[in-house]
């Protein structure tokens, strides 16, 4: 596509001599393989009528080689219809890694300690793993990483209510077997939160508690406050591999970027901060955010300053950073584009380096979760439920299966957009699902098994091909323009739509014994290869067997 892109551009400019981004879609097979309006938009410039200008640029594009026809239609709607040379060798294309020599830094699992991890982490943990798998598509030199609140309100209550369960005593968390120690954090924070809206005596002692989390002067809450984030870390960095994630190359805490973000807070004032009553205020809502406390009139540093000394560390661990990439819940967009515009304000080189991208709310038929509450669906129970449904509707309920299922309905939706799914839908072999994408793989496989032919590119195109082997060639395009924005739905709706189309031909036209086997099992190794590696950007394994 790209050629004709710029061949459209090119005439365009000798033509018209004007300079204009093309963009081409892709039309019903019946009208062509690739259609424009540029006509449309040139109209007005030109003071000409769209079909004209239309049938001058149709014209010239008929001498083009790789072009088999080019007809107007409409007001100036232009239809090109590619020769079979030239889909053929689109197939040849690989995704242009327009970011190579870029290195980008994403924070891919972030839940906080102390508390369960839940349906909306496995949300946010899929979705940035997968936008890092993008961007080294891209050609990027992409480093994962993590950032948890190991400080502050929860962690007190958390305390709270393990120091009164073990009665002060370390030695009895020796007690919990492994197994059992995220069912205990979960309950401990629970009951925490539970005693902090019914109790103000107790509500008095979490708060005291929480304070204790950035000093840690009392011998036994360092050694419980050290034990009990580990078994968090430990149970994060477990969930995340089991919904297929890359490991993180380094682990941040809130604990050690709130000196860092408050000793810039206060260089960078009044320049950017201003102070007013002892706190330090950032103006956001200057920049399409809210006025907002990054140093409390206390002299502690909130939420602001704990992201902007991380920010800064991010900076130091990777000086040439192009890319900086977060990923929030839509209820903490504003926030960060007020951080965003503050650190971009008080580190120059950074602007244009810090995204955040907002999700919208993921819901079962209860409705939306609250960690607040103790009110969650965790990654445990979600498994399980899934693990189930596989099972019951005859499938392989293994640890893969389950993960490409559950990874995938995330993912196909597009960012921002909530995610609401019923469990037993989401594992159909029918429907828009994970576990109907992994089953056309193992059953492309099959059919790779079953035929003595050696697969080899497709070297020619019958008639009976061109709408499959077209929608193969989509491929790359795909998966460039997921890149370009990194939004994964672009390659779960293209891979859907891929595998209807096959399940089309393989329907009409015998592939094993007929007279162009050889033909077709080329097609059938292609259609495999590429559904492969389309799910392995999405952090789905293809099963040769299901």
């Amino acid at each position: 596509m790209n050629d004709i892109l710029l061949c459209i551009a090119k005439i365009i400019k000798e033509q018209f001599n004007q300079d204009i981004s093309v963009e081409c879609s892709r039309p019903d097979p019946k009208f062509g393989d690739l259609a424009t309006n540029v006509a449309l938009q040139l109209a007005k410039p030109l003071g000409k009528k769209p079909r004209d200008i239309a049938e001058t640029i149709a014209g010239k594009l008929r001498e083009n080689e790789n072009i088999a026809d080019v007809a107007v239609a409409g007001p100036g709607f232009i239809n090109i219809r590619l020769s079979d040379t030239a889909v053929l060798q689109s197939l040849y294309d690989k995704p242009h890694t327009h970011r190579a020599g870029q290195v980008a830094v994403i924070e891919t699992n972030c839940p906080n300690p102390f508390k369960a991890m839940h349906i909306g982490h496995a949300l946010n943990s899929t979705l940035a793993d997968t936008m890092a798998n993008l961007l080294a598509v891209s050609g990027a030199a992409v480093h994962r990483v993590s950032y948890h609140g190991d400080v502050g309100t929860h962690v007190g209550k958390s305390m709270w209510a393990i120091l009164r369960e073990i009665d002060r005593d370390p030695v009895k968390l020796d007690e919990i077997p492994p197994e059992k120690r995220n069912e205990f954090m979960s309950r401990m924070y629970v009951e925490g939160s539970k005693a902090a809206k019914e109790s103000p005596a107790a509500r008095a002692e979490i708060d005291e508690l929480a304070k204790q989390s950035f000093i840690l002067d009392d011998p036994i809450y360092k050694q419980v406050y050290e034990t009990c984030k580990q078994w968090s870390y430990d149970e994060i960095d477990a969930n995340v591999a089991r919904l297929g994630n890359v490991p993180i190359e380094r682990r941040y805490a809130e604990s050690e970027t709130e000196e860092l973000g408050k000793a810039l807070i206060i260089e960078k004032t009044p320049e950017v901060f201003k102070k007013s009553d002892g706190a330090y205020i950032f103006e956001g809502s200057k920049y399409g955010s809210f006025d907002n406390i990054f140093i409390g009139s206390h002299g502690n540093g909130l939420y602001g300053a704990h992201d902007m000394g991380l920010i800064q560390l991010k900076h130091q661990n990777f000086p040439n950073l192009d890319l900086s990439v977060t990923v929030n819940g839509e209820e903490q967009a504003a926030y960060f584009r007020g951080v965003i515009a503050a650190s971009e304000l008080a580190i120059p080189e950074l602007k244009g380096k810090l995204f955040n991208y907002a999700t919208g709310l993921v819901k079962l038929s209860t409705g939306k979760m609250s960690s607040r509450t103790g009110e969650v669906v965790t990654i445990e129970w979600l498994f399980n439920e899934f693990a189930k449904a596989i099972a019951a509707h005859g499938g392989d309920a293994s640890e893969e299966i389950v993960a490409g299922a559950l990874r995938y309905q995330f993912l196909k939706v597009k960012i921002g957009s909530d995610v609401v799914f019923d469990i037993n839908e989401a594992v159909s072999l029918t429907g828009n699902t994970g576990s109907y994408l992994q089953y056309a793989h193992a059953r492309a496989r099959r059919i790779l098994e079953k035929s003595a032919q050696t697969p080899v590119f497709p070297q020619v195109m019958y008639d009976e091909d061109r709408t499959l082997i077209r929608k193969l060639s989509e491929y790359r395009e795909t998966v460039e323009q997921a890149a370009q924005g990194l939004e994964p739905h672009h390659i779960c709706a293209y891979l859907f739509e891929l595998a209807q189309e096959f399940n089309r031909y393989y329907e009409h036209h015998q592939v094993i014994g007929s007279d162009k086997e050889a033909h077709r099992i080329a097609i059938v190794a292609l259609y495999a290869d590429i559904l492969k590696a389309g799910l392995a950007i999405l952090g789905i394994s293809a099963p040769n067997e299901m």
